[in-house]
């Protein structure tokens, strides 16, 4: 690889792939240590195409989510089997995996502005900004941008928008679907909301089992599907549909959480 080749959105790869290692090794223990991460469904990222890929997935926080899945992406693309052991996976990542983020979060610091040369999509929120509910028209170039990043490689989305669980997911998820057409990738994540704060920059609480469960690739019709019915769909596959959410007081929530990692403690 020349040593500064740059991606379709200019980075320059060299620099990409040692930001992915250096945050890599300082992450991997989140998943290793600290807490516990189970997987499931690696197989599955092996058998994918090498560019149009679009991963769904519900949100607990800003960037935990992000990095363990690229862990698990890594790890998997190396021969790993639902497992991030041996971080030598980190060496030589896959370096066309981006994921879309909202700009203002992207934005907010030094490390995100980091975070964000390693792969987000940066795009205009049309539904909050600054903390604030408004109505705005999406930018062409934002879906222009993530056009661009899934004829280069995979894309990661979060479609609800937000780490708020049983939200309702936005349709430009599905608008993106039947434009570009890609291999959508559903993942049900859990756990992450405990061990972490929102940013998921800091660890929250330790000893927490830590899920990511990545499915087959949805039969969509792209053609005929109407947006409300990809969205649906979708909301089923990530497991935010309103029919699995099992009202429960925050403090039994926790409890019975407490009491099922106790368990996984037990009999680990």
């Amino acid at each position: 690889m020349p040593l500064f080749k740059r991606n379709p959105f200019g980075h320059i790869l060299f620099i990409k792939k040692w930001l992915i290692r250096f945050f890599g090794v300082v992450s991997h223990g989140r998943y290793r240590r600290f807490n516990d991460l189970k997987i499931e469904g690696s197989e599955i990222i092996r058998n994918l195409p090498e560019t149009n890929v679009l991963f769904v997935s519900n949100h607990q926080t800003y960037f935990a989510d992000v990095a363990a899945m690229l862990h698990v992406f890594y790890a998997s693309l190396k021969g790993r089997d639902d497992s991030i052991k041996n971080i030598g996976y980190i060496w030589n990542p896959k370096l066309n995996i981006y994921y879309i983020a909202a700009s203002e979060t992207m934005k907010s610091g030094l490390l995100p502005k980091i975070f964000a040369y390693a792969g987000s999509i940066s795009i205009q929120r049309t539904w909050r900004s600054a903390g604030k509910d408004i109505n705005r028209q999406v930018k062409m170039s934002d879906i222009s941008n993530i056009g661009i990043a899934l004829k280069d490689g995979w894309v990661i989305t979060f479609p609800q928008g937000t780490t708020t669980p049983f939200k309702p997911l936005r349709r430009g998820t599905a608008h993106i679907i039947k434009t570009f057409k890609p291999v959508v990738v559903p993942i049900v994540i859990d756990g992450f909301r405990r061990a972490y704060d929102k940013k998921g920059l800091n660890i929250k609480k330790r000893n927490v089992l830590q899920s990511i469960v990545i499915k087959e690739p949805m039969d969509i019709d792209y053609e005929n599907e109407s947006f409300d019915e990809i969205v649906a769909k979708i909301e089923m596959e990530i497991e935010q549909h309103p029919s699995f959410l099992k009202v429960i007081s925050v403090d039994e929530y926790k409890k019975q959480e407490d009491a099922l990692n106790a368990k996984r403690k037990f009999w680990s």
